[in-house]
């Protein structure tokens, strides 16, 4: 696992979805790397995604009957994992939600395979985690069971604002809140491990930069 863990690491950044320097996130916070799954744009990097997604989940050793990618990301990430398990021996089936519901044809908010047994809800990251908890939400709806979320990176900081920090990640709350595991490709542990190895290259030298970060937010 840490092996894969450090192949999509450097997969990301050379395909520039994981960039260093000054960004901001949602949070309002001054961050020195920034992390954008929607930069998997082409076929040939969503579908080494894809892959990553899948020998994830497949390691992850969660029994799941299908997948379920929230609007909007999510639907391109659970299509493309979906075919990647395929051709891993694991046919499953899919499902995305609309976010306006369709008043004519099949009608409904969602779209693909009807929600059934346990669910793996994809995703590329989670920030205050609302489109999972209308995942879930939706899924219990329909009578089916959230099983697991899976994203492609965990930030593993603490939410609030500073002077008013949570003792936990989104990641950690959601998990707790649903009572369910969330499982990452990847995380910032191993984002820190990457660039301490590349000490000699130019990304090195953001390896402080992200340890103060890690040091004043992290969980």
């Amino acid at each position: 696992m840490s092996d894969l863990r450090q192949e999509f690491i450097a997969f990301s950044v050379k395909a520039e979805v994981l960039k260093f320097g000054q960004f901001t996130t949602k949070a309002g916070r001054q961050s020195p790397y920034f992390f954008n799954a929607g930069l998997f744009h082409d076929g040939a990097t969503l579908g080494q995604l894809a892959q990553f997604y899948a020998q994830t989940l497949l390691d992850s050793g969660v029994a799941f009957d299908m997948l379920f990618g929230p609007a909007y990301k999510g639907i391109t990430l659970a299509s493309s994992t979906a075919v990647a398990l395929a051709a891993k021996g694991r046919n499953t089936s899919f499902a995305y939600n609309r976010k306006e519901a369709k008043d004519h044809g099949e009608g409904g908010t969602i779209v693909g395979a009807k929600l059934a047994g346990k669910v793996v809800i994809i995703d590329d990251v989670i920030s205050a985690g609302t489109s999972v908890r209308e995942s879930v939400d939706m899924i219990r709806a329909a009578g089916a069971e959230p099983a697991a979320v899976l994203i492609a990176l965990d930030r593993m900081e603490r939410s609030g604002k500073d002077g008013a920090l949570s003792e936990h990640s989104a990641v950690q709350q959601v998990s707790q809140e649903f009572g369910i595991p969330v499982i990452s490709i990847a995380n910032l542990d191993d984002l820190f491990t990457y660039l301490s190895n590349e000490a000699g290259a130019d990304l090195g030298a953001h390896k402080d930069a992200v340890a103060a970060y890690r040091a004043r937010y992290g969980v």
